[in-house]
């Protein structure tokens, strides 16, 4: 296998120099090229041992149908490399795997061939775990890799990445099931990265919630509040202030338990948490998303048949904040209205310029992409497949012709789901925009690294102040930069002593 067409960065190099030695978990930002790595270390595995095969995993079909385009593209093999999904026979897979050199697929589908003796992973000299943060339990991945120790004679690892996660607990899970020796970080302040790092602007858009909604909203944290109250009557001490959706969820998980030990109230307790859970999910909606999500919210808790449902719809001083939202049904929420000011405005200032709104929930994608549409910005809305709320989304197919037409700039906005954080080959953009924060530094990492890759980009936050948009956002920088910390001592302590 020899590579061609692309010229490895110095970065690159000195990663390498590791990953041929020991098996390493590789942690670079998103865009700065981890999938070259993989191609030189297939290139020295296959140097040393000409009769082996290189195995590429990623976790969806898109993304390993964009390493194989690249190992095809920067490599002499072309034909050699395949892609193997669930939708090949098996009988096929079978054949295919015997005379292919490299193979990308997803870990599901590896993992379901080995099951059936229908492959071995005896002549692969290297495993690449693309998206190798999911290495957790008992994932698909984490099997490959057991199957692999057992199995191959001359086995190495590769684990790629942007984020492993931000505590060493989770960062030494996804280690010792890939069984991992050493890590490589780097991160944009890394002097031999500096050089290939443009700049990126990041810009704060802050706004205050209108006097109106934080009167309503006030009324449904007091209900929130005496609700928090009731918990503490069962025993838990924490101040009702500090009680967030972490504790909540553990306390859902602990009634559980006591229900199979026979505690008749914990099935009042398991209620109560979603009582609380909705309700914070009604002020987070209205508070730093849309009126119409409230709205449609609401008539969601009128169609179930929970008891938690149906005392928050008994509430007197809920129904009433939610009638008082009605004037609003046909208003657009401030922080919706700024966003399409902004987008206008950079649309004004660069008329070439693509940008990527990222919203967490499926509702206001499509509705941000309808008033993009109204102001006539040319926006289309960039989600999974179907999800349980009957949303037929976008086939994989969808998504791809979609990107495509993005890449080619025959339309400037992409509005997004989480979908778009991961796992697709989505072209760098001016701009990105969140259109609220993210608690978690791996989403947050993935959702920036789509600018300033090659040329200076923006990255902008909307926020409403006093809300669980600026929680979140310093939730998330501390814990990326906690991942770093934690990576930056583990790859030091395995330079002084030779190992993890």
């Amino acid at each position: 296998m020899q590579l061609r067409n692309f010229e490895p960065r110095s970065y690159q190099k000195a990663i390498l120099e590791t990953c041929k030695e020991k098996n390493t978990l590789v942690v670079l930002p998103t865009g700065t090229g981890k999938t070259p790595i993989a191609l030189m270390l297939a290139a020295e595995r296959l140097a040393a041992y000409p009769r082996s095969k290189i195995l590429i995993t990623a976790p969806t079909k898109p993304l390993c149908s964009q390493h194989m385009q690249s190992f095809r593209a920067s490599s002499t093999l072309h034909d050699e490399v395949i892609l193997l999904t669930g939708s090949i026979p098996p009988e096929k897979r079978s054949l295919l795997w015997n005379e292919a050199k490299v193979i990308v697929a997803t870990p599901q589908t590896i993992e379901s061939d080995l099951e059936q003796n229908r492959i071995n992973l005896k002549k692969v000299s290297l495993l690449c775990l693309d998206e190798c943060h999911r290495s957790r339990q008992h994932y698909a991945s984490t099997i490959l890799v057991k199957k692999l120790l057992e199995q191959s004679p001359y086995p190495r690892i590769l684990g790629l990445t942007a984020s492993p996660g931000s505590t060493h607990e989770r960062i030494q899970e996804i280690c010792s099931n890939l069984s991992i020796e050493a890590v490589e970080i780097r991160t944009e302040e890394d002097e031999d990265m500096k050089p290939y790092i443009k700049e990126k602007l990041i810009e704060w858009i802050k706004l205050d919630v209108p006097k109106e909604i934080e009167n309503i909203s006030a009324r449904l944290r007091q209900v929130h509040k005496n609700l928090l109250s009731k918990v503490k009557e069962l025993g838990y001490n924490k101040p009702v202030q500090y009680i967030n959706r972490k504790d909540l969820l553990m306390m859902q998980a602990d009634f559980r338990k006591q229900i199979t030990r026979g505690n008749p109230s914990a099935f009042y307790g398991i209620s109560l948490i979603a009582q609380i859970i909705k309700l914070d999910h009604l002020i987070t909606l209205l508070e730093t998303q849309s009126f119409q999500a409230v709205g449609k919210y609401w008539e969601k808790l009128k169609e179930e048949e929970t008891k938690a449902a149906k005392a928050i719809l008994s509430s007197s001083e809920v129904r009433k904040s939610v009638e008082e939202l009605k004037a609003y049904k046909q208003k657009v929420h401030p922080k919706m209205e700024k966003l399409i000011e902004l987008i206008k405005e950079e649309l004004r200032s660069n008329p070439s310029a693509r940008m990527i709104v990222f919203a967490n929930y499926r509702d206001i994608v499509a509705e941000i992409t309808d008033n993009c549409n109204a102001a006539g910005i040319d926006a289309r809305r960039f989600v999974g497949q179907a999800d349980k709320a009957g949303d037929k989304g976008l086939k994989q197919k969808e998504q791809m012709a979609l990107l495509q037409e993005f890449k080619q700039g025959s339309f400037p906005v992409l509005t997004a789901s989480s979908v778009g954080e991961e796992g697709l080959d989505i072209p760098e953009v001016n701009a990105v925009i969140f259109y609220e924060p993210v608690p978690s530094e791996l989403r947050r990492v993935q959702r920036a690294g789509r600018t300033g890759r090659t040329k200076a980009g923006k990255v902008i936050f909307f926020m409403m102040k006093k809300t669980l948009d600026e929680a979140y956002y310093w939730t998330s920088m501390r814990k990326e930069k906690r991942m770093k910390n934690i990576l930056k001592h583990i790859k030091a302590k395995n330079e002084r002593q030779g190992t993890l």
